[in-house]
């Protein structure tokens, strides 16, 4: 079996904001089933303070964190201290679970060192400016393709405008 996919997903304000304080900064529930949907079954790379603001192991899906603590060892997760080992952790974890792509899912830092590896990313455009202190990485938008989009209103399980985008990089 060949190399899985990267896959990135994150959601991201109009101002690039993607975090505060560690924690989601809007409630888009149609944006949380979707990445459910994406990543079930499927490892997810995450940095130590993404992981804490989740605060557990998702369910169907194998943890791989980035941490340089060597004290940091949740149950239930995969810790190593370099993105190297995450992808290569991730990969031998994901070609054992059957899974049809690594995920990367945050924060920040972790997205901006996993970018030049991304096969694919998976946003969602939130049609908001919020105050932030955790930004997605501004990234060559030629070197990917817009393979999908769908656009959908604030509603009662969503407080603000969104998009979903895809996007496949260019080979």
């Amino acid at each position: 079996m060949g190399k899985l996919p990267v896959v990135l997903i994150a959601a991201i304000a109009d101002n690039g904001v993607i975090g505060r304080d560690n924690q989601l900064i809007w409630r888009l529930r149609t944006d949380l089933r979707r990445f459910r949907e994406l990543t079930m079954g499927c490892p997810i790379i995450m940095g130590r303070k993404t992981f804490l603001s989740i605060g557990k192991p998702l369910p169907g899906r194998q943890s791989v964190v980035l941490s340089r603590d060597p004290q940091f060892g949740p149950d239930g997760v995969y810790v190593v201290p370099t993105l190297d080992q995450a992808l290569e952790t991730a990969q031998r974890l994901g070609q054992a679970m059957g899974a049809r792509a690594v995920i990367v899912a945050g924060g920040g830092e972790v997205y901006a060192q996993a970018l030049p590896f991304a096969d694919r990313l998976e946003l969602t455009f939130v049609h908001a400016s919020p105050e932030g202190d955790a930004i997605f990485p501004a990234f060559d938008r030629s070197a990917f393709r817009e393979s999908a989009r769908s656009e959908h209103p604030a509603g009662p399980e969503d407080e603000h405008a969104f998009s979903f985008a895809s996007f496949d990089k260019q080979v």
